[in-house]
């Protein structure tokens, strides 16, 4: 699912941001620990540099905690920053972010840090701040794009966090990317199609949670196609219309809903070596695009050119 959402504040986020990195001591990313490639934003790689990075698994309370230990380890073996996971209701998990990033600028040991902290839209990320300072601070929700201007919040012991709104990238350019940002909340309804999203959602707990599926909406067989999984769904919870037929839309709403919810239990949507291969595939089709373009540029001028000449020579000719 193609994603072209960015705001205005977005953007001036993003300026914000360059201005501010190089003040900064650390930067500190919530993720959410269903979709940590997913929600992981490339911008940032691209701005932080070698600026110390802690990743904060956010809401792993709804994700495989098997899978979020997988990511942990391979975001601080591979990528050569730390990882925490933490849950909302998990007060002590959250406040101990501040201990782990202190403990990682020895150099700054009593002296004063700024940290900033950042994440995509309805991650999390107003919520930890709030626990960490110990008062409401940010404002939270489950719309995206609550934060809409950086702030700074002192949470004590000379540590001060620089909250900036939360940022989708201009271009989701991994179509799987896409709709898992939309799944699970990180896209405004605007933006996104619940039917798509429904039927992906469908897809991808047919093939990785099936008994899930089945538990949760009586089936006695998964039937075969996303289609089918949404009007199994349309017909158990009553989403009929005319004619008796169903409404794929309130179908793939309840879905979209419950997964979310954790309805259909802890899951986590992609796995390090799925990241990889996409992340192989998605850097090709950029490539090939790119050339693609690049050829039909090239031939348009051509064409362009030969009209010309054409042109030139008919009046050569008169």
């Amino acid at each position: 699912m193609p994603i072209q959402w960015f705001p205005g504040h977005m953007h001036q986020a993003r300026l914000e941001m360059q201005a501010i990195l190089p003040k900064v001591d650390l930067v500190i990313e919530v993720l959410d620990a269903r979709i940590p490639y997913s929600s992981e934003n490339p911008l940032l790689a691209e701005l932080r540099g070698d600026k110390p990075c802690l990743k904060v698994l956010a809401k792993s309370d709804l994700a495989d905690e098997a899978m979020t230990a997988t990511w942990q380890t391979y975001f601080e073996q591979n990528m050569g920053v730390r990882a925490h996971p933490v849950t909302s209701d998990d007060v002590p998990s959250i406040r101990k972010l501040k201990q782990i990033a202190t403990r990682m600028l020895p150099h700054r040991r009593g002296n004063k840090i700024n940290a900033m902290i950042v994440g995509i839209p309805n991650v999390g990320k107003s919520t930890i701040i709030n626990y960490l300072a110990g008062r409401k601070i940010a404002k939270t929700g489950n719309t995206p794009a609550v934060t809409k201007h950086q702030q700074r919040v002192t949470i004590g012991d000379g540590f001060a966090l620089l909250d900036t709104p939360g940022m989708l990238w201009p271009n989701v350019h991994n179509e799987n990317s896409g709709y898992r940002l939309a799944l699970l909340g990180s896209v405004k309804e605007t933006a996104m199609d619940y039917g798509e999203v429904g039927f992906f959602a469908a897809g991808f707990m047919r093939k990785q949670y099936p008994d899930r599926l089945a538990a949760r909406y009586e089936m006695e067989t998964i039937p075969e196609t996303a289609l089918e999984i949404i009007e199994a769904i349309g017909r158990k919870r009553g989403c009929l219309g005319k004619m008796n037929l169903v409404d794929l839309d309130r179908a793939s709403r309840i879905l979209v809903t419950e997964l979310r919810s954790g309805g259909l239990g802890l899951l986590t949507l992609e796995t390090p070596e799925m990241m990889e291969q996409e992340k192989a595939a998605t850097e090709a089709a950029i490539v090939a695009k790119a050339e693609a373009t690049k050829a039909k540029d090239a031939l348009r001028k051509k064409r362009f050119r030969d009209k010309q000449r054409a042109q030139r020579k008919s009046r050569e000719m008169e």
